[in-house]
């Protein structure tokens, strides 16, 4: 992760975190991307919120984590965490977050982010291997790349839900050196 620290100096990244099992790898990927320099926001889902406390990203970024449409600290939260950021990785990146994403559905603060977004996007998918070859989300996923989203993994690997196979989420080193790159070709 060092070789690429001075890229993310002064350079503003919002991390999206959802509801899979794999989030708590999210507090780690923040705390690399701080340390790094970036100055990072974090938006959650409610889903997330029940497996990382949003205090542990305030923590981690010093700033409040928003994780509802109807957050006091922005008016409009969506759009304002869009604009500020120039990528937004969405780590894990669940069936769920992918399909709205895909449909273009806005029903929630971290799916409205994603259609207001208009910077590089990045999705560290992380889902149960049956879920994963499903072909809706084979089909979503095609969809997403097809619209310049970037997928970094999954990887194959033992899943929590005990069973090994396609859907293990990337590591935190590799997406944060997905988002360097990304960071690299927005200069």
């Amino acid at each position: 992760m060092d070789e690429s620290a001075n890229i993310f100096e002064g350079r503003d990244v919002l991390l999206g975190v959802c509801g899979g099992i794999a989030a708590y790898k999210a507090a780690s990927l923040t705390s690399a991307l701080v340390q790094a320099g970036a100055t990072v926001a974090v938006v959650m889902t409610e889903e997330a919120t029940k497996l990382v406390a949003p205090k542990t990203f305030e923590a981690l970024t010093r700033r409040p984590v928003a994780t509802s449409m109807w957050d006091a600290n922005l008016p409009h939260p969506h759009v304002e965490l869009a604009r500020q950021a120039e990528v937004f990785c969405v780590v894990p990146a669940t069936a769920n977050i992918m399909a709205k994403a895909a449909a273009g559905i806005a029903d929630d603060l971290m799916s409205s982010t994603i259609l207001a977004f208009s910077g590089a996007l990045i999705m560290a998918p992380a889902m149960n291997t049956t879920m994963w070859e499903k072909p809706a989300t084979q089909r979503n996923v095609r969809q997403l790349v097809d619209d310049g989203v970037v997928m970094v993994g999954p990887e194959v690997g033992r899943l929590s839900c005990g069973e090994s196979g396609a859907g293990r989420m990337s590591s935190p080193e590799k997406i944060f050196d997905a988002i360097a790159e990304a960071l690299r070709r927005s200069r």
